[in-house]
């Protein structure tokens, strides 16, 4: 073997061109014009596709187009041309795991002699992510009346890029070892070694072999003469496959791929409640939830756990899976319990200011691409997150209400018990009784609430609060965890342990009232600094406390009115900083724009303290949003300018699409309309004040499960009465009621 080559885990040698250089992307600003591009993006599993809206990928975009696995780009370039010219596209769309593109032909010549008209021929593209691998299928039909040959053609890359580097993280100078493309008996491989010594590669099968094959550097170029008439079309297939590590998965051809994603899709939509309404652009959103939801299921930790969003984030986010987990509880308990027991599998059992890991944390990034096992990132996983160990334990109580399956939590026990000493010995930094966060990480996060962007945090004046921080909402989840997990320490028969927590939740409920008020605001400030001073800008973070329940009541109508002023109800949602602060900036991250999983929880705890209209306001926000958008779904984020002034919705530059807390966002906004809680225990559903919108006039939930039982239940708006009714119940004992509520 020569020094300039190296062999595979499979045992083939392959040439080594040198050490890759820096990621290529054009030059840009950090919102770069071309991020906005809409791109096709389907997924299953661990792989994922972003494409541009005629199936190519371009290499260097700053959209960060690619097919992905495992944190890694493994295709940077899939170019198709027909004649030696880019078809036209005429319609593309795409729909979880499969996108369709039709087009046809420019006009081509060979100087001044036309070789075919535009518009001869029908160019259509079937891509498709299933069973680990990329599908990609062409078909071409001329309609001319004569015979013709024309070529079709396929350029293929694979930089192999980290995740982080893609989105403008950290910038190497020098990578890995780039491998030359190596031909094989079925097509090609692509390949590369990291510095992570982890062998990477893209290995590339052809239905037919191509005429030509052209390896220049690290790229392939592959071409196929076809012959077409009006009877007979040209066709050509190739299946892209990621490996890491020479791992193989079976062959499945197109067919057979497409059956079991068929499958795979059909068995997790019946285990999901059926949601039937009256309003069919509703249903469309619901449907597409529902889809995303299962399309950004990943494996992890010998498990599978919803992923926070495509592109950016396809890998396991503590806090992500629990909140959209427990938005989407409507559809059933499978992605919490999933979430539970993954999360519990990685929670820490040790120090480690590298990872900002601490025994009993919950973590907030898994990441398995070459910058995570080189060690230049700490996500491996990195536990930077000050929210996910309360949510934790807030999941798991909700799990319990909703299915009475001890035998499950008595198995969580011991991180249930962990996350409870985390919250008391290392989430209270100074022993005030508040948790707290500090990033103690070099590579790590400087703000570790959901707003975690490093200008989130800011004061009335605009200025960037100075830490440790305690946010109030992290306070609120502290408090629902203890009171709510109470319940499931007294079934596992402590009961002293249940009376302590809950004693230990009013008393936190005391202190938080002191701390947090801001009289002059009307609200709770945004968080106490370092120096225990109120960070007293306006922002949507008190809305959380409504859903938690930490609110006093007599402070809830004032909570209400603050997040229902002008200066923070865009008319198309509660925007997460004050118009008025001077840190405002409606196109940012986090001050000023709209989140919907974050009017879902607002408008959830408007309803728990009475405030139905508020609740009503900001889901007819989020649908008016909805029924505008691309494939009605609800983006991660869009801008805060004021609706009254603009004729449309402004969108984020590069919001995910889908996102899981965005897509779980309407389930909870349903749940909270029809007024719907489960105490599993009891075997009990209350519906509490149930309140269809003026655009919804009957829903019909089918096969939803609470403990053993399922039922039926239809609700009918009458002018400006809800009402609903038991249609059918089985597997078990249900006493379905109406609650008054507060």
């Amino acid at each position: 073997m020569s020094t300039d080559s190296i062999v595979s885990p499979s045992g083939e040698e392959f040439e080594i061109l040198g050490r890759a250089g820096p990621v290529e992307r054009q030059s840009a600003p950090a919102i770069a014009a071309e991020a906005r591009e809409e791109l096709l993006v389907i997924k299953d599993g661990e792989v994922f596709l972003c494409a541009r809206p005629d199936g190519d990928i371009a290499p260097a975009r700053a959209s960060g187009e690619g097919l992905y696995a495992y944190d890694t780009r493994h295709l940077s370039e899939l170019r198709f041309e027909v004649g030696g010219s880019h078809p036209v596209v005429l319609s593309s769309a795409a729909v979880e795991d499969h996108a369709v593109v039709d087009a046809t032909n420019a006009t081509l010549r060979q100087g001044p002699r036309l070789l075919l008209p535009q518009q001869s021929l029908s160019i259509s593209r079937d891509l498709m992510v299933s069973s680990g691998r990329l599908y990609f299928a062409a078909a071409v039909r001329s309609f001319l009346a004569q015979p013709l040959t024309v070529s079709l053609s396929i350029s293929l890359a694979a930089d192999f890029a980290d995740i982080f580097e893609v989105r403008g993280g950290p910038r190497r100078a020098s990578r890995g070892q780039t491998l030359a493309p190596k031909r094989t008996d079925k097509g090609l491989v692509l390949a590369y070694i990291g510095e992570d010594r982890v062998f990477r590669a893209s290995i590339v099968e052809f239905d037919q072999q191509p005429q030509q094959l052209e390896i220049v550097a690290d790229r392939a170029l592959l071409s196929w003469e076809v012959n077409l008439d009006r009877e007979r079309q040209g066709m050509l297939a190739i299946t892209v496959e990621p490996s890491v590590g020479g791992q193989r998965r079976r062959r499945r051809r197109a067919q057979r791929a497409r059956a079991e994603l068929q499958r795979s899709t059909t068995q997790w939509i019946a285990e999901c409640t059926a949601i039937e309404s009256d309003n069919r652009l509703f249903g469309r959103l619901l449907s597409t939830s529902i889809t995303d939801l299962r399309a950004l299921i990943v494996p992890a930790a010998g498990g599978h756990i919803v992923s926070a969003g495509i592109p950016w984030y396809v890998a396991p986010f503590g806090r992500d899976a629990l909140i959209t987990s427990i938005e989407s509880l409507l559809l059933g308990p499978r992605l919490l319990r999933d979430a539970l027991t993954v999360l519990a599998r990685l929670q820490a059992s040790f120090d480690d200011p590298w990872r900002d890991a601490e025994p009993g944390k919950i973590m907030h990034e898994l990441r398995v691409g070459e910058l995570a096992g080189a060690g230049i990132v700490p996500h491996t996983p990195y536990y930077g997150t000050v929210d996910a160990t309360p949510l934790f334990l807030i999941a798991a109580a909700e799990y319990w209400a909703w299915t009475g399956d001890l035998e499950t939590l008595r198995g969580l026990r011991p991180s249930l018990e962990a996350a409870l000493r985390w919250i008391d010995e290392f989430g209270d930094i100074d022993r005030d009784g508040f948790v707290e966060y500090s990033c103690r990480s070099p590579g790590g996060l400087q703000n570790q609430g959901w707003k975690d962007s490093e200008t989130a945090i800011v004061d009335a004046d605009g200025r960037l609060a100075e830490g440790p921080i305690a946010l109030v909402e992290v306070q609120g989840y502290v408090f629902a965890a203890k009171q709510k997990i109470a319940a499931v320490f007294r079934a596992l028969g402590e009961a002293e342990t249940a009376e302590r927590l809950r004693r230990e939740a009013q008393e936190l409920a005391a202190r938080f009232e002191e701390a947090f008020w801001d009289p002059q605001e009307g609200t709770y400030a945004l968080a106490l600094d370092g120096a225990k001073r109120q960070v007293r800008s306006v922002t949507s973070n008190p809305g959380h406390c409504l859903y938690c329940g930490i609110v006093q009541p007599r402070r809830a109508a004032a909570v209400a009115q603050r997040l229902m002023a002008d200066d923070m109800f865009s008319g198309w949602g509660v925007r997460t900083l004050s118009r008025s602060n001077p840190a405002y900036n409606p196109m940012s991250y986090h001050n000023g724009s709209v989140w919907p999983h974050d009017n879902a929880l607002i408008a959830a705890g408007l309803k728990r303290y009475g405030h139905d209209d508020a609740a009503r306001r900001v889901a007819d926000a989020l649908f008016d949003v909805a029924v505008g958008s691309r494939d009605f779904r609800l983006p991660e984020l869009y801008c805060g300018f004021d609706r009254s002034q603009r004729p449309a919705l402004v969108s984020y530059p590069v919001a995910c699409i889908p996102q899981a807390w965005a897509s779980a966002a309407p389930l909870l906004i349903l749940q909270t309309m029809l007024g719907i809680g489960a105490d599993a225990a009891s075997e009990s559903l209350t519906i509490t004040r149930p309140e269809l919108p003026q655009w919804l006039s009957q829903v019909r939930l089918t096969n939803l499960k609470v403990g053993q039982a399922s039922v039926t239940l239809d609700f009918q708006r009458v002018a400006s009465t809800t009402s609903f009714a038991l249609l059918e119940q089985s597997g078990g004992s249900l006493s379905v009621t109406m609650a008054a509520g507060r």
